[in-house]
Order: structure tokens, then C-alpha cells, then sequence
């Protein structure tokens, strides 16, 4: 067992599944599809060699992944599972059942775009599809943080005014295949920050319950209505566990939002994930050049943070949303989220949202540069920033 905390260099998926490990799971069950694969492989190996004790479920197809988990949390146990891309869309049926009988599993979802075409490199396209499943979601800007917040997510997911599954996103290959220090806790860390799973409700021979019943329309308002306070309560469960565990481990590495630069500025970019990195840097380039730049990161998009993002951008004159993703027939999903946190409000700074990076498209500075020359001329609603127009002239 570890006795003493470390910072090691690991890929971010062997961070992801030395996190999980150490969370003690009793269930595991994920079907390999890249570039998620190294996550479940890992823990495979550590139940294989002893040092996790769990329950691994090897299951023909993702679909039959998330009812394993579902299964196993409806039975009282701590689960897990993992996916990428059209894995993540096979598991969607059952992650809407997942939430609706309020089962706190923790599913990593590797960030990864969806077909057609066919692509194995990152977006977000996939996980945001869930978005109104139930989950609460969580976006990780480096490998650091999404280490930590697969030991957060468990305490969120089981606090009893939550009692909600979460996904955790990570851009495939960005983070999952780069090799990063790490600070990785002591067993006995973990153990006193997350204590053992104590269900409100679960399946035994000793207390039969039915779950999952088909109900009529005089009750599944009132289901779904609760599903939403859920969320409403996940909102301040993920302010206590991100203070918490800064207590506990000396890092702040979770909340709703994070803000860089942004007290004075005039001018902040708005995203999710490692795209975050990227921005900062930029902004502080800009701050050299006299530009008063700064970043909004959204850590958690549900429950969605409409107050403090209003609070945090409120006072900037021209805002920036940058995306991995695409509401096709709209908008940029995120766009149209800010939007809404600022409906009724005064004083609502120019916003305008672009679309970048799909399929594994590199975001380049020249790329940010331009979004912010575009912004500064006008407001953009929807606009694909790094389109190549040869191609779009073969077609």
C-alpha cells in the first residue's frame, strides 16, 4: 500500500486508472476503443496483479459496459467504466437509465469525434451529446486535473443530495497519450478523503425494492423535476468537494469554473478541456503586447455555472467562446449555453462563438489570433474558424 505521496511521470491514462484504483471500485466494466484503451487496460492489470481488489467484467460491446455498471450500482457497489466516440453514443440509451434511477457511477469519457467521417482524433462532439442525460460533467484541462477529478467525481456522485453518475471529460491522445508529472496521493489520502460507498437504496433479497418501474404521466414530472434539483444540488457538492480537497491535498484542482486573468480584462476567450492551455498562453502574450486579455474555463458544464459565469465575464467588453464542437443547424453547444446565462441581464457584452479544432484539427495561435481580429470587427453567432476553402471546393 503507499505510504507516501509522489510525483511521478506517467501518461494521462495511467494517471486516470492509478486515480480510479485508489478509489477502490468493486466493478469495472469497459470495452476497448481507442484511444480510451490504455485506461481500462491499466486497471485490468492492477486487478490482475492484485492491487485492486474490484470485480473486472470483460463485456462484448460498450452498451453492455454501462448496463454492467448500472447493474452493480443499483446492487450497492461502487462502479466504473470508460469510452471514447461511437462507444460513448452505443452506452447512451443506458445512461439516460443510469441517471433516471439515480446510480452515482464515474465514467471517464475520452474526447474523441464521432462519425461520419470516421475520425479516431479529438473533439467533444461525444460526450456533450449527453448532455441532458442526467450526468453531471466535469471537463479536465490537463492530465494533473483529470487525476483529480476521478477522485472528486466519486465523492460528488455519492453524496446523497447528489446521487447522480459523472463523466469526466478528456481529450483523447492531448491528454490520454501524454506523459506528464503527476502528484499522485497515498492510498490512505484517498481512503480519508473518500470513504466507502453507503447506498440509500439498493437491490437485496433482504429488502426487495423494484427500480426502473414504468410510471404514467401523473409521476414522471415529477421524476424528472427531481433529476433537476439533483443537478441544482451537484452545483454547490462540487464547490465543497474542489475545498475540501484543496484541504486535503494542497491544490485547488476542481469548482465549476476557473479564471485567468480576467479581473480587469476587456476581452476573455471562453472553453472547456486542454483547449484552456492554449488560450492562457495566448492570453499572456497578449497581456506583454498591453492587450487586456484574459480566460474563462468552464470545469463543469452540467450542472451549468449560469451565475458565475455571468459574475466572472460580466465586466469584459467583447467575449470569445472557442469550441471543439458543433450544434449542427445552430450553434457551438458552449455559445449557446453563455448566451442563455446572460438572458435578462444588462450590461451583456458582444459575444460570439467559433467553432475549432473538429476531428483532431490542430488550434493554432494564428487560428485564436484570428477569432479574436473577427470579434474586435463584429459578432460572429457560429463561425468555423480553421475551414480549408480548397477543400470545401472539391465538394
Amino acid at each position: 500500500m503507499d505510504q507516501v505521496r509522489k510525483t511521478v511521470v506517467l501518461e494521462g491514462s495511467r494517471g486516470v486508472a492509478e486515480a480510479v484504483r485508489l478509489c477502490r471500485p468493486n466493478v469495472i466494466a469497459a470495452y476497448p476503443i481507442t484511444p480510451q484503451t490504455h485506461i481500462v487496460e491499466n486497471l485490468s492489470q492492477m486487478v490482475a496483479d492484485g492491487l485492486l481488489k474490484a470485480e473486472n467484467i470483460r463485456v462484448e460491446s460498450e452498451h453492455s459496459a454501462a448496463s454492467a455498471v448500472l447493474g452493480a450500482s443499483a446492487a450497492g457497489a461502487r462502479a466504473y467504466t470508460a469510452t471514447t466516440s461511437q462507444g460513448f453514443l452505443l452506452m447512451l440509451e443506458v445512461l439516460y437509465n443510469m441517471a433516471g434511477l439515480r446510480l452515482p457511477v464515474v465514467l471517464t469519457a475520452v474526447n474523441r469525434g464521432i462519425s461520419a467521417p470516421l475520425t479516431i482524433h479529438n473533439d467533444i462532439q461525444d460526450s456533450l451529446a449527453a448532455r441532458d442525460t442526467g450526468f453531471v460533467q466535469l471537463y479536465a484541462e490537463d492530465n494533473q486535473e483529470a487525476l483529480d477529478m476521478h477522485i472528486q467525481a466519486f465523492k460528488i456522485a455519492e453524496d446523497h443530495r447528489v446521487l447522480l453518475p459523472v463523466l469526466i471529460g478528456m481529450d483523447g491522445f492531448i491528454l490520454t497519450h501524454s506523459f506528464e508529472p503527476v502528484s499522485l496521493p497515498t492510498q490512505e489520502e484517498v481512503d480519508e478523503f473518500l470513504p466507502p460507498y453507503k447506498p440509500v437504496f439498493y437491490l437485496t433479497p433482504k429488502a426487495p425494492l423494484t427500480m426502473g418501474t414504468k410510471t404514467d404521466p401523473e409521476f414522471y414530472t415529477e421524476a424528472r423535476y427531481m433529476l433537476h434539483k439533483a443537478q441544482q444540488n451537484a452545483r454547490q457538492v462540487i464547490v465543497e468537494v474542489a475545498q475540501e480537497f484543496k484541504e486535503k491535498f494542497g491544490r485547488f484542482s476542481g469548482d465549476l469554473i476557473d479564471t485567468y486573468l480576467t479581473e480587469d480584462a476587456e476581452i476573455i476567450f471562453v472553453s472547456m478541456g486542454s483547449l484552456v492551455s492554449n488560450l492562457r498562453a495566448i492570453a499572456q502574450e497578449l497581456r506583454q503586447e498591453g492587450k487586456k486579455v484574459g480566460v474563462l474555463k468552464i470545469r463543469a458544464f452540467r450542472p451549468f455555472p449560469f451565475e458565475e459565469i455571468v459574475r466572472a465575464i460580466s465586466g469584459a467588453k467583447i467575449v470569445i467562446v472557442m469550441e471543439k464542437d458543433i450544434s449542427l443547424g445552430a450553434t457551438g453547444v458552449l455559445a449557446q449555453e453563455i448566451r442563455a446565462a446572460f438572458y435578462g441581464k444588462a450590461n451583456v457584452p458582444r459575444l460570439s462563438g467559433f467553432v475549432v479544432g473538429l476531428g483532431g484539427r490542430d488550434v493554432t495561435r494564428e487560428t485564436v489570433l484570428k477569432g479574436l481580429r473577427l470579434a474586435q470587427e463584429s459578432d460572429h453567432l457560429c463561425t468555423f474558424l480553421d475551414l480549408n476553402p480548397e477543400l470545401l471546393e472539391e465538394v
